[in-house]
């Protein structure tokens, strides 16, 4: 009999990516939830939910990511950031399945100097940093909790960088991106298939300690700028991306100036390679 997996947050960009992955993965029956299927924060509908289906596996792939609209409305961001994790953590621990949760790079405060393991100190600078974190340590709640950092999603779906420099290209000879922030652009179907490639190991492995914290985004480094810049290349668009200080770019939400993740514990774990960045944003440009 197939193990169930429920996944929230259905209709954004990495929930759409696990629907593209799910024939790869016979062996679970995959429910895929949005707000209109579950409200996440409603501790009543989702026990309910649970009780009904009685998953192996829960994906809590639903956030408030607008950064800087999150510095104005920390309220609605706490509630999905934090008690909507709260409130999933507890249930998918008192249905005994284990718990998948997606954070970011943004607990960080940016002034590290080589690639952030996964025991260096948090300090978000941020609204939207600081409820992830909450989230986090939330979800920790549940024995069994794979918890996933990551970094710079994007995909054909949704809104994300690559898309609005590509609409910016169409309309502007050249655009100016921050150049002084670093971190690893991901691929949110990568991030999908490492999700996945984790829960199989979870499944098939009795070692304990295979929960806990890890962090995933694709190998490599860029600036924004840098990224921009690539995005231009693989579509061959004239467009020129001038690199500008963070300084000429003020946004609500302060952003980490340095943000690469050290993959090593997910590598070893898993025995998985994660692909180069630049590699995975071919992948995804053919696509678009």
């Amino acid at each position: 009999m197939s193990k169930t997996i429920i996944i929230t947050g259905a209709n954004g960009q990495l929930g759409s990516c696990l629907k593209e992955v799910e024939e790869s993965y016979p062996q679970y029956k995959f429910i895929f939830t949005d707000i209109d299927e579950l409200d996440i924060t409603d501790k009543g509908a989702v026990k309910q939910f649970f009780d009904n289906n009685n998953p192996s596996w829960v994906i809590n792939s639903a956030a408030y990511t607008a950064v800087d609209k999150a510095e104005s409305e920390p309220t609605t961001a706490q509630l999905i950031n934090t008690t909507a994790v709260g409130i999933l953590a507890d249930s998918s621990s008192k249905a005994g399945a284990g718990f998948v949760h997606i954070s970011t790079d943004y607990v960080f405060d940016g002034t590290a100097t080589a690639p952030i393991t996964e025991e260096e100190p948090t300090n978000p600078r941020s609204v939207y940093g600081a409820t992830k974190l909450e989230g986090e340590k939330l979800a920790a709640a549940n024995p069994k909790h794979i918890i996933f950092r990551t970094s710079w999603l994007y995909s054909i779906y949704g809104n994300n960088f690559v898309k609005t420099m590509l609409r910016l290209a169409q309309t502007n000879n050249e655009i100016n991106v921050v150049g002084d922030q670093w971190g690893s652009p991901t691929s949110a179907h990568d991030l999908a298939e490492a999700i996945m490639k984790a829960i199989v190991a979870a499944d098939t492995d009795t070692a304990s300690d295979i929960y806990g914290i890890y962090h995933y985004s694709n190998e490599g480094s860029a600036s924004w700028a840098l990224f921009a810049e690539e995005v231009m290349l693989l579509k061959g668009l004239n467009c020129k991306v001038n690199h500008i200080p963070t300084t000429d770019y003020p946004t609500p939400a302060t952003r980490p100036a340095y943000s690469i993740m050290n993959k090593i514990k997910f590598t070893t774990t898993f025995k998985a390679v994660v692909p180069e960045w630049e590699l995975s944003l071919e992948n995804v440009m053919e696509k678009l």
